[in-house]
């Protein structure tokens, strides 16, 4: 059975297409990594502070094993660019 992960990410006030654009620079690596079958990154349009990233996989396993995948130093400047923490959890996909 494949999963789906979700991750939501906000941004500081006014931050919203900044992280978005920093964050679609990830897309391309996850999407190209063993196990991912699709990855999608949304804005809301009530609050585009607001940033969801969905990514469906084969297993969560594969998931974790990507993350290897995204720049370390990359992925620390665009966490500065939250405004908490961001979450993720997931999901049976079927």
């Amino acid at each position: 059975m494949s999963i789906l992960r979700i991750n939501e990410f906000r941004a500081h006030e006014g931050g919203g297409d900044t992280l978005r654009d920093r964050l679609k620079v990830f897309v391309p690596a996850i999407k190209a990594s063993l196990g991912c079958l699709s990855c999608e990154l949304l804005q809301s349009q009530k609050n585009p502070a607001h940033i969801v990233l969905l990514e469906v996989w084969e297993s969560a396993e594969a998931h974790q094993a990507s993350l290897k995948n995204i720049p370390p130093d990359e992925f620390k400047e665009t966490m500065k660019l939250v405004a908490v923490p961001p979450t993720g959890e997931y999901y049976d996909y079927t």
